[in-house]
């Protein structure tokens, strides 16, 4: 058997496994979270958020060609780049794992390649490979335009390189490979530098190559390999562009020459600094200096892709995240310092108390002439006694303050101990935040909730509510791919020590060590999982590996390597064959629509011209790429209120984009510059003012008045009420208030602060300032998460119109109930909005989707209801029908938005359907009930059921079904004697 093109078959049937499941599975269209702006900006080559893609950008443009024209098939043709990358990150761990193989089998020659011996290495690839195939974390980055298939790739690919290097004995034909590596790896810097993190791992190869291996040897190797991604992450990536940064102030500031001069000059000097060093070296015969040279020449070509991160900026892309135009913002871009920092080996304990601040190094920006300084870097000071080494629990965000002290059990004023923060280090980030993940993969995982824990042995078979047990991201693997890892992982280390160091390196440092390094918030938005798929993928060398050591057991039975081997491969293909069966129903995204339909239907919620506020991803990249690459509704303008806070998008908002005309302010954007005294205004009681006029604060903030300035770099809020007066006629002559809701319109709208806000941000002054200079001719919208995001409270003022709230001069008399304009919310949610496949009880929906379907369900209850109010009981009807005809049970299960619409069934005289809706749900609420009550958890997942039974017996009690009301009423006594008696009883205890 000729092993060499064997081993190319299984990696190229490998591939099409691959590609055949992820194509298979592929969203065709923009997924939530940063897939709808990555979409977008490959699309129009736009800039995206710090520390950007432009690789991953190009490449995305390329495939879009794939859509000749049909915008609605762009989409469709990016996500394809990372099916395609996941199946080639298959292939060459297919080739990896057998030339890996090869050396845990002591195979030192070509012609020890036995027919027998093949016959194991490709069980040994084809299992190791297949179980990445359907890894949770693989495949489900595998199917989105997201950075993480492609980055795979690349750590697959250089892998893979460094192990043909080994193989190959011609110095200078095995030398071209290393220079191959070095620039795959200057490429991925490009897409994610998750990469880098290989390169101990390969020095090694190397090392055992070149060296006899020795303690001191292996200590010398993780030194270089440390020196070297020094020298590409902190020398290179943001180092080269500092040291330009640095000429550039010199050549534009001090010698008085044009913009770019400075640039121009060092990237000529670097260039030719470079040629010489490599001519020099050659002709001198210094190898290694050369080799050295060439790889830096490499990697900076594959750096290179940067480039057009600076040039698209220029073009002032309508996505021009931080404007890094120019080489100062180029490098603040680069070293994502919108995010701040995390302390890493020395730092700060939550309960820290601030004892001061260090300024640092002025932060300059583009003037008309030269460079000026608009703020200066801060470090804080902190009280040593509350600082520490490997500082872990460090965030002083309320919400993580108080995750920390319920993880830790620490009393309210208990100051937490050295053991409390490396306890939670191992707990809760590297057991909860990474070892669940893993399990995820290798083990299964209970649902597909946040915060759903991995499945252990006693879950494999127990009784669960229909709603639990038919969770689609319930996957139960019984522990086989992790247990052949375990198996693998045993052989290799007694059969390979060298090459189990790799392996085992490699799967710590994509793993545990990225753990330590990220040193995470103790919670996240999401599931971050995709982040340590690098680690996944280490681990199944090992379960590759468990073939071998099978075959090599069987074979004391059969007498026969081959026939042990075939054996050994079939037992084993059970791990990837589980796995893909499992993971196929909640990886399949094939005709899911809804992440794109929400967002057209938030855009269709707007009148034209208007202003949108959004608070988070799911609500913002989706809308950006539907108005990016579908053209949806481009005279809205989507505005993301985490960058509201800055100078740079305040400047974008000031200019046309598209049909949408640029903001009315009153204040300039030299009132608006980063670091100038209203980056934040603190509310000071010293003014002792009641309530202070909107117009007259913006007046006092553009003259720069000196009362308002109380501190030394900032402006003071007067008050903690905002007045802005109203020009009724005006407003009525706008017709922008409809005729049931004109009693409520005011002449004076007060604006309060929020409980806990103790001034505003640059985002709220920015709203007010355009809310008062816009004088209701340009309408301004908020959604949810944006409306609970400003320091100001707009709640009593907003009208839904659809499935956003318009921002009006009217005041809500009832807090409880939302004010809606029915006839625009009517007209827009039943003949704009769009609901693809969410009566399909083939599709599955993500918690994200669900959360989605939830509050559409929300706002059509709301119109429903404000319908009724009215006296329009026929429209409520029609309203409530057609969002069950959209959004039914069989698409997408019932939420607790639906005990409210039982109630309005029962209102509008669908009383059958009431009954029948109020039974189903009931009878789930009980099951779920019973079931967390009885494995002693008292959170939210019991409450919510518990508290919905109470709600339904109410409605149902209201409205004469007193039969079932009964039934209901002696299920929630029951369970909330239960819940109550339960959690005393832990109290006590």
């Amino acid at each position: 058997m000729n092993f060499q093109k064997h081993n190319n078959i299984g990696g190229w049937v490998v591939f099409a496994i691959a590609l055949i499941t992820y194509w298979l599975t592929m969203e065709p269209t923009a997924s939530y979270w940063d897939c709808g702006e990555f979409i977008a900006i490959a699309y129009k080559l736009e800039v995206s958020h710090p520390p950007g893609a432009p690789l991953f950008m190009l490449m995305g443009r390329l495939f879009s060609f794939l859509s000749f024209g049909d915008v609605t098939k762009v989409a469709y043709w990016i996500n394809f780049s990372s099916v395609l990358a996941g199946a080639f990150t298959s292939m060459f761990l297919f080739w990896s794992i057998t030339l890996f193989g090869r050396k845990v089998m002591r195979i030192t020659r070509s012609e020890e390649l036995t027919d027998d011996r093949t016959w194991v290495l490709m069980g040994a690839g084809l299992v190791g490979s297949l179980c990445y195939t359907f890894a949770d974390s693989a495949w489900f980055s595998a199917v989105e335009a997201e950075v993480y298939s492609m980055s795979s790739f690349f750590t697959a690919f250089v892998v893979w390189a460094m192990l043909k290097w080994d193989v190959i004995e011609d110095e200078s034909k095995a030398n071209r490979w290393l220079l191959l590596i070095f620039y795959m790896m200057g490429l991925s810097i490009g897409v994610h530098l998750l990469n880098l993190v290989t390169i101990p791992a390969l020095a090694l190869i190397y090392y055992f190559k070149k060296y006899t291996p020795g303690p001191w040897g292996i200590v010398a190797t993780m030194l270089v390999s440390l020196f070297i991604i020094f020298f590409i992450n902190d020398l290179i990536i943001p180092g080269l562009p500092d040291l330009a940064g640095k000429f550039e102030l010199f050549f534009v500031n001090s010698i008085g020459l044009p913009f770019g001069s400075g640039a121009i000059f060092f990237a000529t000097i670097l260039l030719a600094a470079l040629i010489y060093g490599i001519v020099w070296s050659q002709k001198k015969v210094r190898a290694v200096l050369n080799t050295f040279l060439v790889a830096t020449a490499f990697i900076l070509i594959g750096y290179s892709s940067y480039t057009m991160i600076v040039i698209r900026s220029n073009f002032n892309t309508p996505i021009n995240q931080n404007d890094p135009s120019d080489i100062m913002s180029f490098v603040r871009y680069l070293k994502r310092e919108q995010y701040g920092s995390r302390p890493l080996l020395y730092g700060q304990y939550f309960t820290a108390q601030l004892v001061g601040y260090d300024q640092g190094a002025p932060v300059y920006v583009k003037g008309k002439t030269k460079y000026e300084i608009a703020d200066r870097k801060l470090s804080y000071k902190y009280d040593p006694k509350d600082q520490t080494i490997l500082p872990r629990i460090w965030s002083t965000d309320p919400e993580h303050q108080r995750i920390y002290r319920d993880l830790l059990e620490l009393r309210p004023d208990e100051k937490p101990t050295f053991v409390d923060n490396i306890r939670y280090m191992f707990v809760h980030q590297i057991g909860w935040m990474y070892g669940r993940y893993f399990m995820f993969n290798f083990a299964g995982r209970e649902s597909d909730n946040q915060n759903a824990n991995w499945l252990r042995p006693g879950q494999w078979f127990e009784k669960l509510p229909p709603t639990l047990a038919e969770n689609e991201g319930r996957n139960n693997f019984f522990m086989i791919p992790f247990i052949l890892g375990l198996v693998g992982m045993f052989y290799q280390s007694v059969n390979n020590t060298r090459n189990f160091v790799v392996v085992a390196l490699l799967f710590v440092l994509t793993g545990v060590a990225l753990v330590v390094y990220l040193n995470s918030p103790p919670t996240e938005p999401r599931e971050r999982d995709y982040i340590y798929t690098g680690s996944y993928y280490a681990y199944c060398f090992w379960i590759g590996f468990a073939v071998i050591a099978l075959a090599d057991w069987l074979k004391k039975f059969t007498g026969n390597l081959k026939t042990a081997g075939i054996a050994a491969t079939i037992v084993c293909l059970s791990a990837p064959v589980l796995m893909a069966k499992d993971g196929w129903n909640d990886h399949n995204r094939s005709k899911r629509y809804f992440s794109v339909d929400s967002a057209i239907n938030y855009l269709q919620s707007c009148a034209p011209g208007a202003i949108l506020f959004t608070g988070g991803d799911n609500d913002t990249f989706p809308l950006w790429y539907s108005q990016e690459v579908e053209g949806v509704r481009t005279d809205v303008r989507v505005i993301v209120l985490s960058y509201y806070n800055t100078d740079w998008y305040i400047n974008q908002t000031m200019r046309q984009t598209y049909e949408s005309k640029p903001f009315p302010y009153t204040l300039t954007s030299q009132n608006y510059r980063q670091g100038g005294p209203n980056d934040y205004l603190p509310y000071d009681e010293r003014f002792n003012i009641a309530s202070m006029d909107l117009h007259q604060f913006l007046d006092a903030l553009k003259k720069d008045h000196k009362g308002l300035r109380l501190y030394p770099n900032a402006n003071a809020t007067p008050s903690r009420e905002i007045t802005l007066k109203v020009d009724v006629n005006k407003v009525r002559s706008l017709g922008i208030v409809p005729a049931e809701l004109d009693s409520l319109i005011v002449p004076v709208m007060r604006l309060k602060m929020r409980q806990g806000a103790n001034g505003l941000e640059k985002k709220d002054l920015a709203m007010l300032d355009v809310l008062a200079t816009a004088d209701w001719e340009r309408p301004l919208y908020v959604n949810n998460t944006s409306l609970a995001q400003f320091n100001v409270d707009l709640t009593p003022y907003v009208v839904q119109e659809g499935n956003a709230y318009r921002i009006l001069p009217v005041l809500n008399p009832d807090p409880n109930n939302d004010l809606v304009n029915t006839k625009v919310s009517f007209e827009n949610m039943t003949k704009k909005f769009q609901f693809r496949g969410l009566d399909d009880p083939d599709i599955y929906y993500t918690q994200d989707y669900r959360s989605f379907v939830q509050n559409h369900r929300s706002s059509f209850n709301s119109l429903a209801q404000a319908q009724i109010a009215q006296g329009d009981t026929a429209k409520a009807r029609e309203t409530i029908l057609f969002s069950l005809e959209k959004m039914p049970d069989e698409g997408v299960r019932y939420d607790f938005t639906t005990a409210q619409t039982v109630e309005l069934l029962f209102e509008v005289g669908e009383k059958e359907k009431a009954v029948q809706i109020a039974t189903l749900l009931s009878t789930r609420y009980d099951e779920q009930a019973t079931y967390y009550l009885a494995k002693r958890e008292y959170g939210r997942d019991v409450q919510i059921p518990i508290f919905l039974l109470g709600q339904l017996q109410r409605v149902l009690y209201a409205y004469g079904e007193s039969d079932l009301a009964k039934k209901l009423e002696e299920s929630y006594d029951r369970h909330n004697q239960a819940f109550q008696t339960r959690t005393i009883n832990r109290s006590d205890f």
